[in-house]
């Protein structure tokens, strides 16, 4: 059994900021506990705009705060995305999220992620791989 908290994370390794600054993670459970997902919490900062696209993982979005404008690269279709609305990058859909207030959510990665990941200069993570320790 593990049982983690945000504060336990704050300031570690887990504790992830990305170098363009629109946003920062905590990762509550990363590939090396080998239960075959990754869960995060995110925030992205209002004023900002990020676009990614995660060629390599499915990802899984629940808004708990905040409010963004979540565009479908590929379509065109936009979606407000607020408190209680949840979307699911299925199809490895190359998004951007334009954040009207903190955007606060509640992430899940399917291949998980390790920690080390950040978005390169398609918006990408990589497919990093690691040992699980759990």
């Amino acid at each position: 059994m593990i049982v983690r908290s945000f504060k336990d994370i704050e300031g570690t390794d887990r504790h992830v900021k990305s170098r363009s600054g629109t946003w920062e993670s905590k990762r509550i459970i990363l590939a090396k506990e080998g239960v075959g997902f990754s869960l995060h919490e995110t925030t992205v900062y209002a004023g900002t705009e990020t676009t990614m696209w995660y060629a390599n993982h499915i990802e899984a979005v629940l808004c708990v705060e905040g409010e963004t404008e979540l565009t479908n690269e590929e379509t065109g279709e936009k979606h407000l995305i607020t408190p209680g609305t949840m979307y699911l990058l299925n199809g490895h859909e190359k998004h951007t999220l334009k954040v009207k207030e903190d955007f606060h959510c509640i992430c899940v990665f399917n291949p998980p992620v390790t920690g080390r990941e950040d978005h390169d200069e398609n918006g990408v993570y990589p497919l990093l791989t690691e040992e699980a320790t759990a």
